[in-house]
């Protein structure tokens, strides 16, 4: 006698396993989430705590029922953190519209155009990311150091005007287009330049949007080189501005205003970051997958 299969109680069951794992991962995510942004939330809530009321918490509260913005004031009174602002968005926005261009020039010629030894220029291109950040620091310090650029918007913009791993997210974006585009162009006498301009850029835009935004992210938190290469309060960053304020602004004990400090500095990027966070997903997965 066969055995009759029951398939309701299958797809039950089956039912009942798929929200059990949906459960489990929403649980997992929800606790990790919570680990990640604490920090956030810590930040905020003390920037929002008076001098006097947090140094009296012998035990960390979670939460306070007295908050107060003064904090922010003092933040842009006890240091001229206004200029520090302005300075870093000049550096990134600069820093990000000149690094556009030679990326985009590098990557075109590497994807689009034919010359002796391409291959090996671009694997000894691509070996430069095996070596450490901390050589060309020094090499570039002295570079600028030379061209007695220290202490200027140009000694600070131009070791960064250049990166390889752009150039190799932005080449193989480059190479998803039809070659028949290239050569329908070329045969109605479109320059290189033109067809960049006009076909390539406006399909890869996902990609550039991308690179855009994790350079002026990149920009906004460089803090080696500027520290290294200013020493002119005229030219601090956010990044070596911080510094300032916590030696001679309100002091190592004052953590509120520093937080408020913080969270000002922060803010420009998680707004950035919130707004284009699905532009920079679609252009990461649009540069590295091939066909």
């Amino acid at each position: 006698m066969e055995k009759k299969i029951d398939y309701d109680s299958i797809e039950r069951t089956s039912k009942v396993r798929g929200r059990g794992k949906r459960t489990v991962t929403y649980v997992f995510l929800t606790l990790w989430a919570a680990i990640v942004l604490f920090p956030f939330y810590w930040m905020l809530l003390t920037s929002v705590k008076s001098y006097s009321a947090y140094n009296s918490e012998f035990i960390p509260r979670f939460f306070t029922l007295s908050p107060t913005l003064q904090n922010y004031a003092d933040a842009f009174t006890a240091v001229p953190l206004g200029n520090y602002l302005l300075n870093t968005l000049i550096f990134a926005v600069v820093t990000t519209a000149v690094m556009l261009v030679v990326i985009t020039l590098a990557a075109f010629a590497f994807a689009r155009l034919d010359f002796k030894g391409k291959n090996i220029v671009f694997v000894v291109f691509l070996s430069l990311m095996m070596i450490p950040n901390e050589l060309v620091i020094i090499t570039n310090f002295v570079t600028i150091t030379n061209l007695d650029l220290r202490n200027t918007f140009s000694g600070l913009i131009l070791p960064s005007v250049t990166s390889v791993f752009y150039i190799y997210l932005l080449k193989e974006n480059f190479e998803q287009i039809p070659d028949s585009l290239y050569y329908a162009a070329k045969v109605d006498g479109t320059s290189d330049l033109k067809y960049l301009w006009k076909v390539m850029l406006p399909i890869s835009k996902p990609t550039l949007v991308t690179v855009t935004i994790l350079k002026v992210i990149e920009c906004w938190n460089s803090y080696v080189w500027p520290r290294l290469i200013t020493d002119d309060e005229a030219y601090y960053l956010v990044s070596n501005g911080i510094q300032e304020i916590r030696e001679n602004g309100f002091g190592r004990e004052n953590i509120p205003a520093m937080m408020a400090a913080v969270t000002v500095i922060s803010l420009p990027l998680i707004l950035l970051f919130l707004l284009f966070r699905r532009k920079i997903m679609e252009g990461v997965v649009r540069g590295g997958t091939k066909g």
